[in-house]
């Protein structure tokens, strides 16, 4: 682990990103942007393994060259930031929930330098940019699976902290399951941090225990609270089905690239990066999609299904937006 200087980690990856640009024709080369990921939690965890793996995706095409660092807590976090823009980094990708004041600071501090941060607020000056986690379109989806599914019409979801994006998130799911199944009952959790899976663990056993049957996991560890009772489960961000076989169903993806890609485009043209790159993680941008396995679900849950996402895709359908917590 590393917190706020470069690791042996982040310099292989830096060192592949040259090596890529090198092995070019000098007639088409370009050199890639030199970008730093700062990652709060482990890069195992769901939601930095989305960037990550978007990140580490940009360096092997050529477009960027990343280093990293991971398990930066709230006090390092700004003299984190202030060590990769000294170090010459012209994108340093991030979360702000924690340190927002501080984050703002330090962007403001150099201008030169562009950040795209997670963060429930809005965009400052021309460098501070930010992104919110909008799968709530794949997690609607995956609902309406649900919904044909229970068998106790009671349904778990087992969220980090109530700000907005997780209320959405969770909000999503309760609506697509509502769609279905008008008189479904929910529960929800919250564990009060981003990553502890043991805890989540327990707030799914908790949910099962008072009658859920379906869990949806907006945080890692929930599925393993719905394999050690033998009921279903609904995975987020990432696919959780080839861990978690037989009990995770189906997978609200969020797919970051096209935020990335949209922000390394700003920042390499000497564009302003201060706004908010949200909408990049709609359906319709490829920022987020259901997956889900045809073994577990019921044939006539996926046409109904299938159908609202055509709808989505096509715009004539709008899942609702709802930030407010969810009970």
């Amino acid at each position: 682990m590393t917190t706020g200087s470069i690791g042996r980690r982040g310099f292989l990856l830096g060192s592949a990103g040259v090596g890529l640009a090198l092995a070019m024709p000098r007639a088409f080369a370009q050199a890639p942007l030199k970008v730093a990921g700062i990652h709060a939690s482990p890069v195992e965890n769901a939601w930095n393994s989305c960037l990550h793996q978007a990140l580490l995706a940009a360096a092997k095409d050529g477009k960027i060259e990343y280093v990293f660092s991971e398990g930066v807590r709230g006090p390092d976090y700004g003299r984190a930031m202030r060590e990769y823009a000294e170090g010459g980094a012209k994108l340093i990708v991030g979360e702000s929930y924690a340190v927002e004041s501080e984050a703002r600071q330090v962007a403001g501090e150099y201008a030169d330098t562009a950040f795209l941060m997670g963060s429930s607020g809005e965009p400052a000056g021309e460098n501070f940019g930010t992104f919110g986690t909008w799968n709530h379109e794949a997690a609607y989806l995956a609902g309406m699976l649900a919904g044909k599914m229970s068998q106790s019409g009671v349904f778990g979801s087992v969220g980090a902290i109530p700000i907005p994006e997780v209320n959405m998130l969770i909000n999503g799911f309760q609506a697509g399951v509502t769609a279905v199944r008008p008189d479904a009952k929910h529960l929800v959790g919250f564990i009060g941090t981003f990553f502890d899976p043991p805890k989540a663990r327990e707030a799914g056993l908790a949910q099962i225990d008072a009658g859920a049957d379906i869990l949806f996991g907006e945080r890692i560890g929930t599925a393993d609270a719905a394999k050690e009772r033998g009921v279903k489960a609904v995975g987020s961000l990432i696919d959780y089905t080839p861990r978690y076989p037989g009990t995770v169903f189906a997978n609200a993806i969020w797919n970051f690239r096209p935020i990335l890609d949209a922000a390394i485009a700003d920042a390499a043209a000497g564009q302003p990066t201060g706004k908010n790159y949200t909408p990049f993680s709609l359906m319709k941008t490829g920022g987020n999609d259901i997956q889900f396995d045809t073994a577990q679900v019921p044939t006539e849950a996926v046409g109904p299904m299938e159908e609202r996402r055509a709808a989505i895709k096509a715009g004539t359908f709008e899942v609702p937006m709802n930030m407010s917590e969810p009970g």
